[in-house]
């Protein structure tokens, strides 16, 4: 079992910052890949970004490239996001995600391949 925590959602206005973090624990935690994912709603989840634990392979949506960055502490087990820039449509309810195992390139963009889900963080861009 993998557990997740997010933290760092608030309130910002239109071009500002905020950073997520997201604390992992659990089996086999650093194995694989972290994922962060938005919801508003009435909307699917959206994938946002992710980051392999052992080789810090990124990926970005093509909506938040250049604007944020993940990154990740290896010994703190925790995950990373900072948001850059931010925009009204940038609000929505963050979540860090977990696979149950390994991810190809294909796949790791979907929710669906996710099992592990932290509570969620409320991220709120006011223009």
């Amino acid at each position: 079992q993998v557990q997740l925590v997010e933290s760092g959602g608030g309130l910002v206005q239109a071009g500002g910052s905020l950073r997520l973090s997201c604390a992992a624990s659990g089996r086999t935690v650093s194995n694989y890949l972290v994922g962060w994912f938005r919801q508003t709603p009435g909307k699917e989840r959206e994938f946002v970004s992710a980051i392999t634990w052992n080789r810090g392979f990124v990926y970005y949506a093509d909506s938040v490239k250049g604007r944020f960055t993940i990154s990740r502490d290896n010994a703190k087990n925790t995950v990373y996001l900072q948001m850059n820039s931010l925009k009204p449509e940038d609000t929505a309810v963050y979540y860090c995600a977990a696979p149950r195992g390994p991810l190809g390139t294909d796949n790791l963009y979907s929710a669906d391949e996710y099992p592990y889900w932290g509570q969620g963080t409320q991220v709120t861009v006011s223009l």
